[in-house]
């Protein structure tokens, strides 16, 4: 049994000891995510590990995987110069060798990856099914291919060119795609599919306190670098788990004492036309509204960060992205196409690396921001940079995108799908 946190529901109650990979609260305690609490409730950063685990005193974690690294947090000077901001600072997670940022895969998902691997109950002898849109996918299959964990990755089979690596992944990572023209909440239902097969064990996306504290490293990089908490944190979402993590960062910073006693204010962003989040939060509907699998594959397949393409966010369960934008007073913008690709070529040209997709989502709306006068222009502001260097690693190394070992129908039945990759997971 780990002692240096304990698991707790969303709505308070009991303490739960994390020995058996828990992703749900017990049953009579309502809807509500878990979330970890720590013995020590002041942040002790350990220089004395390796990457992501220097901040171990806050990750539900029980060993040291090889090859991690951690976000870096840097004074924006020269895009802050541009925006007439004097307090910009960005969290970049991502290949930038000059500023110490090492991430291989170019993305935050890999502090996922790291955390969740290391998590206590992880080696149960069971395969690991991640669903992903693409970049958690090349997250975790770096990782697991690594370390010897066994995977099942389920993405959408156009998404698979996200899956690029130095080198073949080890046989013990299987892919299994949902066919053309499917969509990321597709590769959901494969890997729910996946999980009811004896062999399996759910990762559990937002569900995986792990998963959740290892994004939210990016909160405590900046925290710790800026000597304060943010009064703003800029973000593109896709479930949003990245903004729940750093609310719940922020929370145990405010606990902490030392570093501010206030809450910085989520300003969150997606890419148009697909905005379930941000209509939701408009509405400040208690639930997401209802959005039909056609047309959510049409608005998908209209925007260039595909990765912010997940219409079954946690936005109204206990804990979730909904209580993170009311107790924060947060915003979620619509950030065009044509926004982002300027964004991230003003990035590039100020601060001298490419950026994903999502993260050029994130610049653009930190412009809107700006110019509608949203923002204070002394205001300490996180802009978080949730993947680069992406091309530039890439021009530097040899890369082999994945082969998928399995391509199935979205709408294929249970028990097809099952026999399929009960062969495939013999192999």
């Amino acid at each position: 049994m780990n002692h240096h946190y304990h698991l707790e529901s969303a709505r308070g109650g009991s303490p739960l000891p994390d020995a058996r990979w828990d992703l749900e609260c017990p049953p009579g305690e309502g809807a509500a995510l878990l979330v970890t609490r720590y013995a020590n409730r002041q942040f002790h950063l350990d220089e004395t590990r390796q990457g992501l685990y220097r901040y171990s005193s806050w990750l539900p974690v029980e060993r040291e995987l090889p090859g991690s690294a951690a976000p870096v947090t840097y004074r924006g000077e020269r895009l802050g110069a541009f925006l007439g901001l004097s307090n910009l600072y960005i969290t970049f997670s991502g290949y930038w060798p000059e500023r110490g940022a090492l991430m291989k895969t170019g993305t935050f998902k890999e502090c996922e990856a790291y955390a969740v691997c290391a998590r206590p109950g992880r080696d149960q002898g069971k395969i690991l099914v991640v669903a992903s849109a693409g970049n958690t996918a090349r997250a975790f299959g770096r990782v697991c291919s690594n370390n010897g964990v066994p995977l099942l990755l389920c993405v959408p089979e156009d998404n698979l060119d996200a899956l690029w690596a130095d080198e073949p992944w080890q046989d013990h990572v299987k892919i299994a795609c949902t066919a053309a023209g499917s969509d990321y909440f597709d590769a959901i239902r494969l890997s729910n599919i996946a999980c009811e097969m004896e062999q399996c064990c759910p990762e559990g996306g937002a569900k995986n306190v792990a998963r959740r504290d290892g994004m939210g490293t990016t909160v405590l990089s900046a925290v710790t670098r800026i000597g304060r908490i943010p009064d703003y944190y800029f973000q593109a979402v896709g479930s949003g788990t990245g903004a729940i993590a750093a609310w719940e960062a922020n929370r145990r910073f405010i606990e902490d004492g030392r570093f501010g006693k206030h809450l910085m204010k989520l300003i969150l962003s997606q890419n148009a036309p697909f905005l379930p989040i941000r209509d939701a939060w408009k509405e400040r509907a208690l639930d997401m509204p209802p959005l039909d699998e056609q047309t959510a594959r049409r608005l998908a397949g209209q925007i260039n960060a595909r990765v912010l393409s997940n219409r079954k966010p946690p936005y109204a369960i206990k804990g979730g992205l909904r209580d993170a934008l009311l107790d924060t007073d947060g915003d979620v913008l619509a950030v065009t196409n044509e926004e982002a690709t300027r964004a991230a070529k003003l990035f590039q040209q100020l601060e001298g690396v490419d950026v994903e997709p999502a993260a050029a989502v994130a610049v653009a709306s930190l412009q809107q921001a700006v110019d509608e006068g949203r923002i204070e222009r002394d205001a300490v502001i996180m802009l978080n940079i949730t993947g680069g260097g992406v091309a530039r690693y890439r021009a530097q190394h040899p890369v082999v995108v994945q082969k998928p070992h399995l391509v199935v129908a979205p709408d294929a039945p249970a028990n097809e799908i099952k026999r399929k990759l009960q062969r495939l997971l013999k192999t």
